[in-house]
């Protein structure tokens, strides 16, 4: 059975409303997906760090719980545990304070096994940072050496837009490892200055990466292909937070990916049909996240859509 494996940072979010804390709940990018894919019953495992503190201890468990394979995970000694102060404005969008304490050595892991076809999701500052970027594409190498399918998220924020030239050729470089990039007309705007999802697909991205999804809020979702080219509204919903949103997209996507058993060879051959169901899976797991507080989707909403 197909696996996948995320590889990403791990962080306590602890949410405001109104200025008080409302729930502290484990995140990060690639970790709330991968969450929500283990609420599926994909057999997913985990690249990431904690410290070796109460917090880390509580996030580990926490994937234990949601079938998520945790042996991967590595716990440091010296430092704590990510954490973020998310506080949500009227529109429910967050703007982040980070409080992050690493350690010198990081991600002192092995890699999992990797085989053809299984997915590799990937996404956001982690995977730029040059404190860890030669153990991202060491694994990189090998997971592209497997024949993985590499999907990659690119969550580019407005604090990083200062590093985005020097960034550039590492952002390009993660174009090449993949097999299909989701990105925000924000992450681009951050990134290339362009927030026309179509002048980033043509100047940017296809020369390294044939398939591209923009989301853009509760905008239109435009993908790019080499064999289609297409525009998915998205349904308007009253948020109770845009916390795990683009997150959570993104694991309803590598869900449709493996339901129509789509394999690293077959992506630039996905037909519209196809592409359909696809981009499907994904608005509905990004609703269902926007409806909560949580950053993935619900173990009742995971248990219902599985008998669909």
């Amino acid at each position: 059975m197909r696996k996948v494996i995320g590889i990403g940072e791990t962080i306590l979010d602890i949410i405001f409303k109104n200025e008080q804390p409302t729930v502290a709940v484990p995140g990060g990018s690639t970790f709330n997906g991968i969450i929500s894919l283990g609420r599926m019953e994909v057999p997913v495992t985990m690249i990431t760090e904690t410290g070796n503190d109460r917090v880390g201890k509580t996030i580990k468990q926490f994937m234990e719980e949601n079938g998520v394979n945790s042996d991967y995970v590595c716990m440091y000694e010296d430092g704590r545990t990510a954490i973020s102060l998310a506080f949500l404005n009227e529109r429910n969008d967050a703007d982040y304070t980070f409080y992050k304490d690493y350690p010198n050595a990081r991600l002192d892991v092995v890699w999992p096994k990797v085989e053809k076809d299984d997915i590799v999701m990937m996404g956001s500052y982690f995977v730029l940072n040059p404190v860890l970027r030669e153990k991202v594409t060491d694994f990189l190498d090998y997971a592209t050496k497997q024949e993985a399918l590499i999907y990659y998220d690119i969550n580019f924020r407005s604090s990083h837009a200062s590093e985005a030239i020097k960034l550039r050729s590492t952002i390009l470089e993660n174009f090449e490892y993949a097999s299909i990039v989701r990105g925000s007309t924000e992450d681009f705007l951050n990134m290339f200055k362009i927030s026309d999802a179509e002048k980033a697909y043509h100047q940017e991205v296809k020369y390294h990466c044939r398939q591209m999804l923009c989301t853009d809020a509760e905008g239109d979702i435009c993908l790019f292909s080499p064999s289609v080219t297409k525009k998915y509204q998205v349904n308007k919903i009253e948020t109770v937070s845009t916390i795990g949103a683009g997150d959570n997209f993104n694991a309803g996507i590598v869900f449709g990916l493996l339901k129509e058993n789509i394999r690293r060879e077959d992506v630039v051959s996905i037909t519209e049909e196809q592409w359909d169901c696809i981009v499907a899976h994904g608005m509905a797991f990004a609703s269902e996240v926007c409806q909560s507080l949580n950053n993935s989707i619900s173990k009742e909403f995971a248990k219902n859509y599985g008998r669909n």
